[in-house]
């Protein structure tokens, strides 16, 4: 310090950056482009570092300690082929409005654009993926380049912020005093009140309004907004994908899911049934909606969203209001209450919980080899409401979608838009790290588990219990199943070889984690109670029937079922 003014290493300054932003876990992996930063990592107090075995699995495990809190997690990395490994998990992360933080070490600003060993415009790579990204070759700019990031990844709509550091950047000292930088400020937007009241004008004239809950209630923490505006106005409620656990299973006026893959039968019916939908917090994504043409047919659409963007883009909209969920949830409330008194239930929507049970789908199966349905049966027998659970892709995921139970919000963590393989075990992790006292359960087929197992290093080096769950049925299911229906051919999609299978007990005991396989659907229960039990990272590789389709379809209306 001269006369007041602090000189710091901009490494330095970064990691204090970090800390007053809240940040308090990384993942990632060292290297030599971004030792600085490390070395000032390792002296923090406030920042506990876990070293992942592949930067994709760093992004996830961010990504996932973020779902499961609420609070942004870093990845951090050197440069290179470590920064481009970094890009599916931002990917992922960003489709999925999850605000992740990922800094990346550079070579020095004199080798950029040289091609130089590892010396990759990751910046620029980035770019599409990411909400912001910066490489920083001025060292004065680094602090507010860094708050700007930040407001940028919380503000609107939420998303991954990448930031790359060349060496010699972190290296050079610059004037920053930590006690007196601090956050930006950042707002929610308001909604429109004369557009609330027209909303609330056009739900009291429809025959049959419903309610759809998005993945953005979730991320605005307005779950309990939402549900106390549908029980107020008496409305059916069907969820996306990403809304799955915004409300629980066994409220009366939770009908399901709707889409074309991660649905439930009742969800898809009461959302035909309807004549205007009350979108909240959501895309209207492809696997959503399936035939935009059947989805949109009869019904009108009010679509309430942080981003203006997203408004018309989809659907036609008759009316959009820009907002953050839980303030247009409070508004509406607050409207409905000024309009009408507490409405009851009529007609079908005082019997969703009959309709619903009478349309669930059979789990129950006692065959060998075991059924992949009474994977989930297990599962949702076994665990309780404070669980929490990640799925990637394939065909394990959609039998997830439609079968688990997911009662609280922040409990059952998807890869969503971008259905990324590798995602399940790095963002279990990251899921326990932010929760450790919830069971997390790591849902995953076989393929998913060659993609990112190595992961299970990571959880066994700080002892951090995940439980694995492998739905091991030899093959590229969902891949299969899509040649098989689509273009009546299989071909590159068995994963069993000459008779043998991956042994990923042996793989598990071979990281330190316990493992066990089951091959009798009387054991998974027991199975799951001494993983638990065992209070260590335990993998159960449970084989099930290699050909057991999975329920899906083009359209919503056209939903083929397989048992």
């Amino acid at each position: 310090m001269i006369k007041g003014v602090f000189i710091l290493k901009v490494a330095e300054a970064v990691v204090k950056i970090l800390e007053s932003e809240g940040i308090d876990t990384a993942f990632g992996i060292p290297g030599a482009s971004i030792n600085p930063v490390y070395k000032y990592l390792g002296q923090s107090s406030r920042i506990r570092h876990y070293i992942a075995r592949h930067e994709e699995g760093a992004a996830h495990a961010a990504d996932g300690y973020t779902r499961a809190s609420g609070r942004m997690a870093c990845a951090i990395a050197t440069s290179g082929p470590a920064a481009t490994n970094f890009v599916t998990g931002l990917y992922t992360a960003q489709i999925d409005s999850i605000p992740i933080v990922a800094i990346t070490g550079q070579n020095t600003r004199a080798q950029l654009g040289k091609e130089s060993f590892q010396c990759v415009d990751i910046a620029t790579i980035a770019r599409p993926v990411v909400k912001g990204s910066w490489c920083i070759t001025e060292p004065a700019q680094v602090p507010g380049i860094m708050r700007g990031a930040f407001k940028l990844a919380r503000e609107g709509r939420p998303g991954p912020i990448l930031i790359d550091l060349p060496l010699d950047v972190q290296m050079a000292d610059i004037s920053y005093d930590p006690d007196t930088d601090s956050p930006l400020a950042w707002e929610k937007p308001k909604p429109d009140p004369k557009k609330i009241e027209k909303a609330i004008d056009m739900i009291l004239s429809a025959k049959s309004p419903i309610l759809l809950l998005g993945g953005g209630v979730i991320l605005a923490d307005a779950t309990e907004e939402f549900i106390k505006f549908a029980e107020y106005m008496s409305l059916p409620v069907v969820t996306t994908y990403m809304g799955k656990g915004g409300i629980s299973p066994d409220h009366p006026l939770y009908c399901g899911q709707v889409g074309i893959q991660c649905n439930t039968r009742f969800g898809n019916k009461a959302f035909l049934d309807s004549d205007l939908v009350v979108g909240i917090g959501c895309r209207f994504s492809d696997r959503h909606t399936g035939g935009l043409d059947v989805y949109t047919k009869g019904r009108k659409f009010i679509h309430v969203d942080i981003e203006s963007t997203q408004i018309g883009r989809i659907v036609p909209t008759e009316l959009g209001i820009v907002s953050d969920a839980r303030l247009a949830l409070e508004a509406l409330l607050s409207a409905a209450k000024e309009k009408t008194k507490k409405r009851e239930p009529q007609g079908w929507v005082k019997d969703i919980p009959k309709l619903r049970q009478e349309m669930e789908r059979r789990l129950e199966f006692d065959n060998v080899p075991i059924k992949p349905q009474r994977v989930f049966y297990e599962l949702n027998e076994f665990f309780g409401d404070d669980a929490i659970f990640t799925v990637g892709c394939g065909l394990t995921q959609i039998w997830s979608g439609q079968f688990q139970r997911a009662s609280r919000p922040r409990h059952y963590l998807p890869s969503g838009g971008a259905g990324t393989l590798g995602y399940e075990i790095p963002a279990a992790i990251g899921a326990k790290v932010a929760k450790p006292n919830n069971p997390v359960v790591a849902v995953v087929g076989d393929g998913g588990f060659s993609f990112m197992g190595e992961e299970l290093a990571m959880a066994c080096q700080y002892d951090i219990p995940v439980i694995i769950v492998i739905v091991n049925n030899g093959y590229l299911s969902l891949i299969r199943q899509n040649q098989k229906y689509a273009y009546d051919f299989e071909y590159g999609v068995d994963l069993w070889y000459k008779g043998k299978m991956i042994d990923f007990v042996k793989i598990a005991e071979g990281y330190g984690a316990k493992a066990e396989r089951v091959e009798d659907p009387a054991e998974i229960s027991r199975a799951l109670r001494r993983a638990v039990d065992s209070g260590m990272p335990y993998v159960i590789d449970v084989i099930v029937e290699r050909q057991t389709d999975c329920s899906m379809g083009a359209n919503i209306d056209k939903v083929r079922e397989f048992e």
